[in-house]
């Protein structure tokens, strides 16, 4: 692809970094979002919100711009509406599917008004009766904190002793806590590119984390977590995973790119939908571009097909 056949998309910002509590790992994918982009001769420039205002986004007059920011503040809905304000196409999803991907309470709540197979939950605060969750959907459980990525939050609960500490935890980083029911499986993830009846699922990746703990430090900095893609699963669980996954991924209303994450149940095989991820990870242990190198498309390739697909959502015909 020659630097002329870039030149339609103008002057393109990388968002990155941001506050969430998944700053470090933006910063990540957004500087190797910047270097593929310019490798190959897009008129690229790198913007954190956390350290530049909303005025200083509309004084660059970006042609379009990279969302490379995970988490709050950035893949919540919250920038996007913004840039739909400015009138700046962007990449991924819009407010609402963002919005709603964002809280995994919410995604399973759409999933499930879609007769998607996703674990029981129950949503906890501060005053719940914990013997109940117990009680509802056994142990071990899932303590989630429903507006972190990245397994921010996170805690298995082997023990109904330990549920109040995971609790605690969960809740310190939102009003509202998810517990989820465990399901002993293998785990996978699904990248999925396009919109609507055109969404495509690339092959399935394989998560095999050290001790079955895919947590912060495995998921991005560890050399022993293991990834297997394509995933060694039969024609027909590989195909019914894909399916599933777009089938999520639009009942959210995504688009451009997403991920959506799997377990697959080691009694029978049943796949469940965990959760969903509107601007997934973009770094050299991210399983986006893994998905991608398995069907022949270069990291560099992928960033440029991923920002050719910014658009805005809300304000078409409209300034």
């Amino acid at each position: 692809m020659s630097a002329n056949s870039l030149s339609e998309f103008g002057k393109v910002g990388v968002l990155f970094g941001g506050r969430s509590a998944e700053r470090e790992v933006s910063i990540m994918s957004g500087t190797g979002v910047l270097a593929a982009l310019k490798s190959k001769g897009v008129d690229a420039h790198p913007f954190d919100p956390a350290e530049r205002s909303i005025a200083e986004l509309a004084a660059e007059k970006f042609d379009r711009v990279f969302i490379a920011l995970h988490g709050r503040f950035g893949e919540d809905g919250s920038l996007q509406g913004a840039l739909e304000q400015l009138g700046i196409p962007y990449t991924g999803s819009g407010v609402m599917a963002c919005a709603v991907g964002m809280d995994k309470i919410y995604t399973k709540m759409i999933w499930l008004m879609h007769k998607l197979p996703t674990p029981q939950y129950a949503t906890l605060d501060a005053d719940s009766d914990l013997s109940q969750v117990v009680a509802q959907l056994g142990l071990p459980v899932m303590i989630k904190p429903p507006l972190e990525g990245s397994t921010i939050g996170i805690t298995k609960v082997s023990a109904e002793g330990e549920l109040k500490a995971a609790v605690d935890l969960a809740a310190s980083l939102g009003d509202s806590v998810l517990a989820e029911q465990f399901v002993t499986g293998r785990e996978f993830t699904v990248a999925v590119l396009g919109k609507g009846r055109t969404a495509l699922a690339l092959p399935i990746v394989e998560i095999v984390a050290p001790g079955g703990n895919y947590d912060y430090q495995n998921k991005y900095f560890s050399d022993d977590t293991q990834y297997f893609c394509p995933a060694a699963l039969d024609e027909a669980t590989t195909a019914e995973i894909q399916r599933l996954a777009v089938q999520a991924y639009n009942a959210l209303g995504c688009e451009g790119w997403g991920r959506i994450d799997f377990m697959l149940r080691e009694a029978d095989n049943k796949p469940f939908l965990i959760e969903a991820n509107t601007s997934p990870g973009m770094t050299s242990h991210s399983l986006v571009p893994m998905a991608a190198r398995a069907v022949g498309i270069s990291y560099e390739d992928l960033c440029v097909e991923i920002l050719r697909s910014a658009r805005l959502k809300m304000a078409k015909g409209q300034g």
